[in-house]
């Protein structure tokens, strides 16, 4: 569906969407008044205001009477974005989480995440690899890339005290998050370190989040499908 077949508000929001994401509006910045956006897209005030007041209740803008329209600071923003902390899963059953940090460099990227990251082949990015366990069980294996311009002190973290979710979400507070979810058979590593046959079927998410400006991580988890579940909720 191309952008003139979305709803008229709906455009208003991608305009409004595209420049905080892309930074060139950040946070504190003053968005386009209702009578700047109906001239500028010859709309209603109705329509204009619908825009805005979604893109206030989704955390994007806040809006301030008889001042305007301003730019979320990033931590509204990234609370309106819901990301489960493996560890805080774990702890809301009642069980014990602990992790094997597996590897944790500075590497150059290669085009595919490079690309992903909206960076050139070649960069530099922060590279990790940990296990999560539940009771002493593995559940998760964590494959992450970060982009050093969204956490430049990603490295310096200690992996086995916090997740590397909790410190993104603090130091690289979301804006946007995208993610798909597949089926697929664990390598041969990734089977030895989850304790689990060649031939179980695992979950395996691809997770890509986006900080401001910049791509923070991209990460794939995947979950051995004995031992772990998604599940969420959804209201009108």
């Amino acid at each position: 569906m191309g952008a003139m077949s979305l709803p008229v508000y709906v455009q208003v929001k991608a305009f409004i969407k595209a420049h905080i994401s892309n930074g060139e509006w950040k946070p504190g910045d003053p968005v386009p008044s209702e009578a700047v956006l109906m001239q500028q897209f010859g709309l209603s005030r109705m329509t204009v205001n619908r825009a805005l007041r979604e893109l206030t209740s989704e955390g994007m803008v806040t809006r301030v009477q008889g001042s305007g329209t301003y730019v979320a600071e990033l931590h509204r923003i990234s609370s309106n974005l819901t990301i489960r902390d493996i560890q805080e899963e774990v702890v809301e059953r009642g069980h014990v989480h602990t992790t094997r940090v597996l590897l944790t460099q500075a590497e150059k990227a290669g085009a595919d995440v490079a690309g992903s990251l909206g960076l050139r082949t070649g960069a530099k990015v922060f590279h990790s690899i940990l296990v999560h366990s539940e009771n002493g069980v593995a559940i998760q294996h964590e494959d992450r890339y970060v982009n050093p311009a969204a956490s430049p002190r990603y490295l310096e973290t200690d992996f086995s005290l916090t997740t590397p979710t909790r410190h993104l979400l603090a130091e690289a507070p979301l804006t946007e998050a995208s993610y798909s979810i597949e089926a697929c058979l664990p390598t041969a590593e990734q089977a030895t370190l989850l304790n689990i046959a060649p031939s179980e079927a695992c979950l395996a998410m691809v997770r890509r989040t986006v900080s401001g400006p910049h791509v923070a991580s991209l990460v794939r988890l995947v979950y051995p499908g004995s031992r772990y579940s998604f599940a969420g909720r959804f209201q009108a």
